[in-house]
């Protein structure tokens, strides 16, 4: 994360710039490609007030915040925590919006004749699959009888399979793919 610091009508001491540095650093926890992330701040000083303006470019994000008081070193405090809430509220909206374009899975029952080569769809069931461990999965798949059991990893946020083998163990498909 690159932090540009500009300083207006004042000189700063090398401990307020030690201390604002390590407070926007933290901010790249919240950024998933924090390299590429542009962190611009502005302290400045007019009479008794302490003025501090950041604007951040990153990942297709623009944010900006403006904050003042008498002391430089609590309005550096209140900036960050402005971001810092500004930053979480648009991580979890991020989520939100992945979790929002989950789609129905759909799932089929096919039968295949070998004389004609007659292939059909009988039964179709569409469902959102829910969030679980693949040991709730197990134990649901043992209650209902099914042979297998679409659900979404509440673990990698994925959508897998857990099927009974033949020999009466469980087979686990991870295609990999979040939803």
């Amino acid at each position: 994360m690159n932090i540009a610091f500009n300083f207006k009508n004042f000189e700063p001491s090398p401990g307020l710039q030690e201390y604002a540095a390590k407070r926007f650093d933290k901010l790249s926890k919240y950024m998933s490609n924090s390299d590429n992330a542009e962190v611009v701040v502005t302290l400045s000083v007019e009479k008794t007030r302490q003025i501090a303006d950041v604007v951040i470019d990153a990942d297709a994000m623009h944010i900006s915040a403006h904050e003042r008081s008498d002391d430089m070193y609590s309005t550096i405090d209140m900036i960050t925590d402005k971001l810092d809430a500004q930053l979480r509220k648009l991580r979890e909206k991020m989520k939100d919006r992945r979790k929002a374009t989950q789609g129905d899975v759909t799932m089929g029952v096919v039968s295949f004749t070998t004389e004609g080569k007659v292939h059909a769809i009988e039964e179709s069931d569409k469902y959102s699959p829910k969030p679980m461990s693949v040991e709730e999965a197990a134990e649901q798949l043992d209650a209902m009888h099914y042979e297998f059991l679409v659900f979404l990893d509440a673990e990698t946020e994925r959508v897998n399979v857990l099927y009974k083998r033949k020999n009466g163990d469980y087979g686990l498909i991870d295609p990999g793919v979040s939803l």
